[in-house]
């Protein structure tokens, strides 16, 4: 707590007897401070004694130099209290103009395929949910910030809408559910969006032209409809913009994967894998750590194990997405190594399954390839280990390992 200043006060009567007075010059034969006559008349002839000039001067300087500490005194009291007063004020005024504003225990998270409106936190205030086109909302549309640091209401979600729920397709169509639409496979003598108009002319595009090579409509399969038909795509795949090709589905950017904890998810074309690479176990005074993802770093070797140190530096574990049929022959994998030491590099083909359709060469001083050397059909997985040696005037000096897993697709697309 502050401690207060204290403010001198005027006691007037103890002040005043502390000011010097100055005596009263009285002429011959009187005396006192009313100047009355002298006793009896015998001293009439010494007149009292006056101050000098000097002393009276002096005497006044006393008395200004009270009178000044007096009126220093006073004006500091006041300041310090109206400096107080005022701070007072202002603290006043500062808590008045900022009321508590509760935060929420957690943020509202924006639903899948919706939005979310309203940032505010204070209390009393409301955030709302809308659902983009062909959702629908499932929850609370809208939550209050309450004063107990929680928001009102459940947490909201977008779900799709099934547009063939109200059954458009007329004339015994088939209604095939989309993205924010659907589609009406109309039966044999009838076209249109719902199936609505007669069709008087049959022709079946899909069996015309998609047998060939050279005049096929869709890249996959074509579905022929009344007047019409339409390309379709296999599991794994959606159809393009040109309404002919198909694209392949990322499902581990999209986190549509069922790979579990601890599992990597590798996209492949149609698909994906879900993989969990591992470290060799410890054998012959050998054993490696894992360092990243994809890769083992040996432990340092006992001093008197040869067994150790002609073993790998690091493993590395590569994964390849790979199309049926490519054509060959064809560059999958490039090794190299950003420190080269030693005088020359070798690399060789260790093992694995379907090693007979790759094959190792040199591109330059520092880089060796894989190379497909003839086209797989798939679906396939081809596994291959892949040794990098670094020698020095013949002694070897280290020793990569290079673990390639090729994924075929069974389409070659």
């Amino acid at each position: 707590m502050q401690k207060q200043r204290q403010t001198p006060r005027w006691d007037g009567e103890r002040q005043a007897q502390s000011i010097p007075t100055i005596p009263k010059c009285c002429p011959s034969a009187w005396e006192g401070t009313g100047c009355s006559p002298a006793g009896d008349g015998e001293n009439l002839a010494f007149p009292q004694e006056c101050l000098s000039h000097q002393q009276v001067l002096s005497t006044v300087r006393q008395m200004q130099k009270l009178l000044s500490a007096q009126e220093a005194a006073h004006l500091q009291g006041t300041r310090s209290l109206k400096k107080q007063l005022s701070a007072l004020q202002s603290r006043v005024q500062r808590l008045a103009s900022k009321p508590w504003v509760p935060s929420p225990s957690s943020p509202l998270a924006v639903p899948a395929n919706g939005r979310k409106l309203g940032r505010s936190a204070r209390v009393g205030h409301d955030v709302h949910f809308v659902c983009d086109a062909g959702f629908r909302l499932v929850g609370s549309e809208t939550r209050t910030c309450r004063r107990d640091r929680t928001w009102g209401g459940t947490q909201p979600s977008c779900r799709s809408i099934d547009d063939c729920s109200s059954n458009p397709c007329a004339n015994g169509g088939t209604c095939v559910d989309g993205n924010q639409s659907y589609t009406c496979l109309c039966p044999r003598g009838w076209s249109g969006t719902s199936c609505q108009s007669p069709v008087y002319t049959y022709v079946d595009e899909c069996q015309l032209f998609q047998p060939s090579p050279q005049t096929r409509l869709c890249l996959h399969d074509c579905l022929n409809l009344p007047g019409s038909y339409r390309c379709l795509c296999p599991p794994g795949y959606v159809l393009h913009a040109d309404r002919n090709t198909c694209e392949d589905v990322d499902e581990c950017t999209g986190s549509q994967h069922n790979c579990t904890h601890g599992e990597l998810c590798i996209n492949t074309f149609g698909g994906h894998r879900c993989v969990r690479p591992k470290c060799p176990p410890p054998r012959h005074n050998t054993s490696y750590v894992k360092t990243s993802s994809f890769q083992c770093e040996r432990n340092p070797c006992p001093m008197d194990s040869r067994a150790c140190r002609l073993a790998a530096t690091s493993i590395s574990f590569h994964y390849l997405p790979l199309q049926a049929n490519r054509s060959v022959p064809r560059v999958l994998f490039k090794m190299s190594t950003t420190r080269f030491v030693g005088d020359s590099l070798r690399f060789a083909i260790m093992g694995g399954r379907g090693q007979g359709v790759f094959a190792v060469r040199r591109s330059d001083r520092q880089t060796g390839e894989l190379v497909l050397t003839s086209p797989v059909v798939g679906p396939a997985t081809l596994e291959v280990e892949l040794e990098m040696s670094e020698f020095s005037r013949k002694v070897l000096l280290g020793k990569h390992i290079f673990k390639v897993t090729a994924f075929v697709s069974p389409y070659e697309f």
